[in-house]
């Protein structure tokens, strides 16, 4: 039997770091006992190289949207919040029955606002 030499890294590519593992732990969370609920529905979502920013607003019939808070994450952070809600909402649609939304529902909701 003959062995084969291991492979050489390639110099012109980065070296590859090894998978972190870390142990799931529980995560401690402190509320607030002042913290409101805000409702929205309407989300504004814009990035830079380095960040993603999501703008929650309240939208109603003849009245001005107005922004009630602004979230700032990682690009990272904000593909786990997507995968996690992913993973929520088919919890949920598998309790509840799916969410059925109405055809051409995003094209009305989420066009840029008009300047004023």
């Amino acid at each position: 039997m003959t062995e084969h030499p291991s492979p050489q890294p390639d110099p012109a590519q980065p070296p590859v770091p090894p998978a972190v593992q870390t142990p799931a732990q529980p995560l401690a969370l402190e509320f607030p006992s002042n913290l409101d609920a805000v409702y929205t529905n309407f989300a504004l979502i814009t990035h830079s190289p380095s960040e993603v920013l999501v703008d929650f607003a309240r939208v109603l019939p003849n009245m001005k949207a107005r922004v009630q808070a602004r979230m700032v994450m990682t690009p990272l952070n904000a593909k786990l919040l997507m995968r996690a809600l992913t993973d929520n909402l088919a919890k949920y649609e598998g309790q509840y029955g799916e969410i059925v939304v109405p055809t051409h529902l995003a094209d009305q909701l989420f066009k840029p606002p008009r300047p004023e």
